[in-house]
């Protein structure tokens, strides 16, 4: 009777802890909190020491800045913004979304997030997560290559898991139709215009050949295909040889006007047939979606004004916060289990929401 008594504390602990992650599991009924000036109390320097690890990226190749955006927008379409794109280790085993075709080779910017992650490890230790830590990198990078100045809300919590299925099922392809792309970005609550600006971000950054090989060869017979200038066609073929695969390490940049400068040329291009992808194509063939490029084209503040939005609400994606999830202390490996247990954030303890939430 007296055992019995003992373990009493423990079976309370572990129902709770059943429970705890019982609610991750299920659908938010509420929206789950995240707030600008999250870290202000338990980390003051967090998002200038992110900044500095863009900054130096940046200084020493201005593409790092795409990749950054990029490797946000693929963090939260998978699982929402939960990190789980960085991790390189299932711990349920099989592949992880680094491993998914969309990502691998082509996503960069991890090793800026580490060296990031570090310096706020040596500062606050177990305090900022890696998915903050991915939407305040992209942030930066959108101010640095655009000069576009937003403000990030925070309070994500990392996720413990990482599948490379689930990149292939979530992220829309560049051989998307237009309604692939409204489908898949109705499925995370964002908007066709949403889709239109956030496909703006085309406007910095680099391909590889795979990803538009289709639409220059036809096995080994040059074609060009609809919606492409043929001397666009041609300079690519020139570039890309028919039999380019995954791996091929020959890249183009997507906007050859200003391929490091996040501005609106992406739309103008799209008239000229040089959207790069077959989807880039769809969104000036779609008239309800030309419509949107027209606009955006002729004002460039108006894109970026809306872009930021986007990416403000792209960033809440079916976040994780509370007692869900975790802070790893390393970006790329969940936590041992005991970890993960300590720690509970501040916020959490004070009774903010928890829980996981779609975009709003």
């Amino acid at each position: 009777m007296g055992m019995a008594w003992r373990n009493r504390p423990t079976v309370g602990v572990a129902l709770v802890a059943v429970a705890a992650c019982a609610l991750c599991l299920l659908p938010a009924t509420t929206r789950a909190q995240l707030r600008v000036g999250f870290y202000d109390a338990t980390c003051p320097n967090a998002e200038a020491l992110v900044r500095q690890a863009v900054a130096a990226a940046f200084a020493r190749d201005a593409g790092v800045a795409a990749g950054l955006i990029r490797l946000h927008f693929h963090d939260c379409f998978v699982r929402g913004c939960d990190a789980s794109v960085l991790l390189s280790v299932n711990p349920a085993g099989g592949k992880t979304e680094r491993d998914a075709a969309p990502n691998n080779p082509s996503l960069r910017g991890f090793d800026v997030i580490d060296a990031a992650k570090a310096a706020v490890e040596r500062s606050c230790p177990r305090t900022v997560s890696c998915a903050d830590i991915v939407a305040f990198a992209a942030r930066d990078s959108i101010n640095l290559a655009g000069n576009v100045v937003y403000q990030v809300p925070a309070g994500r919590r990392d996720g413990r898991v990482s599948n490379e299925t689930e990149a292939l099922q979530n992220l829309p392809p560049p051989s998307s139709t237009a309604k692939d792309l409204t489908d898949k970005f109705a499925a995370k609550n964002l908007t066709v215009e949403e889709m239109v600006v956030l496909s703006g971000a085309h406007t910095v950054g680099r391909s590889f050949c795979i990803s538009f090989l289709n639409r220059i060869w036809n096995g080994t017979t040059p074609i060009v295909d609809a919606g492409l200038s043929p001397s666009y066609a041609a300079l690519l073929r020139a570039l890309c040889p028919a039999n380019a695969t995954q791996t091929t390490a020959i890249t183009t940049a997507m906007d050859p006007g200003s391929p490091d400068v996040l501005d609106n040329n992406y739309y103008k291009l799209l008239p000229r047939n040089m959207g790069l992808f077959f989807s880039d194509n769809q969104l000036r063939v779609d008239p309800a979606m030309a419509a949107l490029v027209s606009g955006f084209a002729a004002n460039e503040t108006l894109w970026k004004e809306r872009f930021a939005a986007a990416m403000v609400k792209m960033g809440r994606i079916e976040v994780q916060t509370g007692r869900c999830g975790e802070v790893r202390l390393n970006c790329s490996v969940v936590n041992p289990t005991s970890s993960s247990v300590e720690m509970v954030s501040s916020e959490a303890a004070a009774g903010e929401e928890e829980g996981v939430a779609a975009a709003t």
